[in-house]
């Protein structure tokens, strides 16, 4: 037998190329990586960025990831933000196996490094208030001044330290500090703090801890306990690297690299927790999961599927330089496999009715529709016909301007699968409305074959027996902000002015093909004609089917974009 086609090498990056460089010189003999996040929020698009960097890393290395939830801050933590973290990464198809570890495991374990560092000199309890912190840090051309409690002995502060850990001090009257250079360059080094009291009950810990280190003090140790060789950051931790290297060469512990790369910053939203809490707490979107948000599970539920994600990963790639991407490129990716995968169905989002006056009224036909064009594996299904059909109101313009070749009276258009039909006559309600074509069909065009007479038409349409109808709610999205950068706003201006207000429209009197009632939550279909789908994985329920639209057939900002070059 033929050997199998070797695996796509995969692409270089300068992340790659560090640890090639690391594995040959003989500093590390494997590769360790994790996906360190924090449990106060949900993941979003540029955590599936981190998660498919350490997790691909690690997989093309021959290594392991890690999962570890860097929980150092009770008051945002919660158990709910870790099983949807859980969740999160697991539809995206990574497994940590037995990997599975918390950064307050190692709290007993950071509290004795703490104390190693006090018995060398290295830091010190101080009493400064968080105000007189920043005060004495100085700026950027001033160096800082020193704490008056900087030269306390090792003694009083390992005595000051365990009195801290017992709760015999007010929540932030006494920190300690690392004792490092108040005149650094780098305002990080300017003694940082590595532990603040703090009585929170923490989620996993309950009230065993009123002493909480800082996360510049737990994340090298954390990396160092669990054998990382590489821990990956993102690029605003670039300044944080000589603080993590200066813990862990003070200690003689083990010591990762940390390497930093461009965060992922994706266009007409915000991906910061902070902020996307801010939207969630206010109410201006419906929870974590609500499909205009930019999180794993926003994506998941407007029907993005782990696939196109990770092709949308690969293809902005890695950088060391921050910039914003557009999301045509993530819809772009989500197209191309939703088309490969979905399959088709047909519904009308704004009926009009058509009555197709020669057609009798008993009668019912089907006909054979195709599932995927793209999957001939995926067969057919068997569409019912009658005379009392839907059409899109769209697809009907009394006085057609030029190159609308859709239905208007005395027009002949193809209705998908089924026959040509010529539109008679409109009829209108009492407010002028039109409410109702009634049209004549060809029975000789079977099948939405062209006629023996060899006339033809330009446009086909989508369509759904009236009678055979069933009614489902659709939920169209578009961009959650009107501009590109959200947070590029004057000083004092409110980012959430931006807004979209046309970022949701409901339509609740959509029609749809009875295949669609057994649609399964999470079922991805294509329309046809009007985009791809989901069925809602929370709001559908038996008899009241609710689906997403993920993205359109075209790329509409493309169109766009090319109009208005042409114009130019």
């Amino acid at each position: 037998m033929p050997d199998e086609p070797a695996a796509p090498k995969p692409k270089s990056n300068f992340i790659r190329d560090i640890i090639d460089r690391h594995l040959a010189s003989g500093r590390f003999d494997r590769v360790r990586t994790r996906f360190p996040p924090e449990p106060n929020g949900f993941l979003h698009i540029g955590h599936a960025k981190s998660l498919h960097l350490n997790f691909g890393l690690a997989r093309d290395y021959g290594g392991l990831c890690n999962l570890r939830m860097d929980d150092t801050n009770p008051e945002t933590e919660d158990q709910s933000y870790v099983d949807a973290i859980k969740e999160d990464v697991r539809w995206l198809g990574f497994d940590w196996e037995d990997r599975e570890y918390y950064a307050s495991d190692y709290y007993e374990r950071l509290y004795e490094w703490a104390v190693a560092l006090i018995k060398k000199g290295d830091a010190y309890v101080c009493d400064l208030t968080a105000d007189q912190v920043r005060e004495y840090r100085g700026t950027v051309t001033k160096p800082g001044t020193p704490s008056p409690y900087r030269d306390r002995s090792v003694a009083e502060n390992l005595d000051l330290f365990a009195r801290m850990r017992a709760g015999e001090f007010p929540d932030g009257s006494k920190t300690l500090r690392a004792k490092i250079d108040m005149a650094s360059p780098n305002m990080l080094m300017r003694d940082p703090l590595m532990y603040r009291i703090r009585r929170e009950r923490h989620y996993r810990r309950g009230d065993a801890w009123c002493l909480y280190p800082t996360y510049d003090w737990a994340h090298g140790q954390s990396d160092s306990i669990e054998g990382i060789t590489h821990s990956i950051c993102t690029l605003e931790f670039e300044v944080h690297r000589p603080l993590y290297d200066w813990f862990l060469d003070r200690l003689g512990v083990h010591h990762p690299q940390q390497i930093e790369f461009a965060r992922l910053n994706l266009g007409h939203t915000v991906i910061s927790k902070r902020r996307l809490l801010e939207l969630v707490e206010s109410g201006l979107v419906s929870g974590w999961d609500d499909p205009r948000m930019p999180t794993i599970s926003g994506f998941r539920r407007r029907g993005y599927s782990p696939e196109s994600i990770a092709a949308f990963c690969e293809k902005i790639g890695v950088a060391k330089d921050n910039s914003i991407v557009d999301l045509p490129l993530l819809e772009m990716c989500a197209r191309e496999h939703l088309n490969r995968t979905s399959p088709r169905a047909m519904a009308v989002l704004r009926p009009l009715k058509v009555v197709i006056t020669n057609y009798p009224a008993d009668r019912v036909e089907e006909f054979d529709a195709v599932n995927n064009p793209e999957d001939p594996s995926a067969g057919t299904r068997k569409v019912p016909f009658s005379r009392e059909l839907w059409i899109e109101r769209d697809d009907f313009m009394e006085a057609p301007p030029p190159k609308f070749y859709r239905l208007s009276p005395g027009r002949e258009v193809r209705l998908r699968y089924a026959y040509f039909i010529r539109c008679d006559e409109a009829v209108r309600d009492a407010s002028g409305e039109v409410v109702e074509l009634r049209c004549t069909y060809d029975p000789a065009t079977r099948g939405g074959d062209n006629p023996p007479d060899g006339r033809k038409v330009k446009a086909t349409l989508h369509w759904v027996s009236a009678r055979h109808a069933l009614d489902a709610e659709v939920r169209l999205y578009d961009t959650l902000f009107t501009v590109r950068d959200p947070l590029d706003v004057p000083e004092g201006a409110d980012w959430k002015a931006a807004l979209n207000p046309g970022s949701l429209e409901t339509v609740r009197d959509a029609k749809i093909e009875p295949l669609l009632a057994s649609a399964a939550p999470e079922s991805r279909w294509q329309f046809e004609r009007l985009g791809y789908f989901v069925a809602d994985r929370r709001d559908a329920r038996p008899g009241a089917p609710v689906f997403n639209r993920t993205v359109t057939l075209r790329d509409e900002w493309a169109r766009l974009v090319k109009a208005g070059r042409d114009a130019a």
